[in-house]
């Protein structure tokens, strides 16, 4: 740090009294929200025209989200962050012994692009969405209710299942993405998901 901070306004200088924060009134507080609905929609739309000019200038695509041999793929997995790199290794390794597996790994959760997910995941004959916190909704993740939502709201019906893992930092392995994709398979052979609400990774009493 060089020299010392010295800030011209800050909220604990009592020559200069000030209130920090948001502040709306009822008067006017519904159709401000309405507004910032839509302006959320719209950059959905902004979030795009940047990414183009990024692309341009760089070379490197970022889409709202990457999809990972989902061209043919039936058995999805829907997950953000680090987890997808372990599932890509997953992904290759079912693809060998012909199993089709893709992955759906999000990269804009604000906006929710519910359109462009729902047609992603159309194709697909079962898909798993993880979760790396819980909502304590008892209704699954916030992932999960997103991405479930999106595929309703466009007439999308595939079989889906929730995950949540990860809490804490926990490790999450190959072998436990392997047993979700493996999951997968057995709730096609079923024809119908019996619980959609599960968790990896948890240590249970036997």
């Amino acid at each position: 740090m060089f020299g010392k901070y010295k800030p011209e306004h800050y909220l604990l200088n009592d020559k200069e009294p000030m209130a920090m924060g948001p502040l709306d009134v009822q008067t006017y507080l519904f159709e401000h929200k309405f507004q910032q609905a839509n302006a959320m929609r719209n950059a959905k739309k902004v979030i795009s025209e940047v990414s183009k000019e990024f692309e341009k200038m760089t070379g490197r695509k970022y889409s709202f989200f990457e999809e990972y041999k989902m061209d043919d793929a039936e058995f999805v997995v829907v997950c953000m962050n680090s987890t997808a790199g372990t599932t890509k290794f997953v992904v290759d390794s079912l693809r060998e012994k012909g199993v089709k597996a893709g992955l759906l790994k999000i990269r804009m959760f604000r906006p929710f692009p519910t359109e462009e997910i729902a047609k992603a995941l159309e194709r697909a004959k079962a898909i798993a969405i993880l979760d790396k916190a819980d909502s304590v909704n008892g209704a699954g993740g916030a992932l999960y209710t997103d991405v479930t939502s999106a595929m309703f709201a466009n007439n999308v019906n595939v079989k889906a299942v929730n995950y949540v893992y990860g809490i804490g930092g926990r490790d999450t392995t190959s072998y436990d993405i392997e047993g979700v994709y493996n999951d997968l398979m057995e709730i096609e052979k079923l024809g119908k998901v019996e619980n959609p609400y599960r968790y990896f990774g948890l240590r249970r009493e036997n």
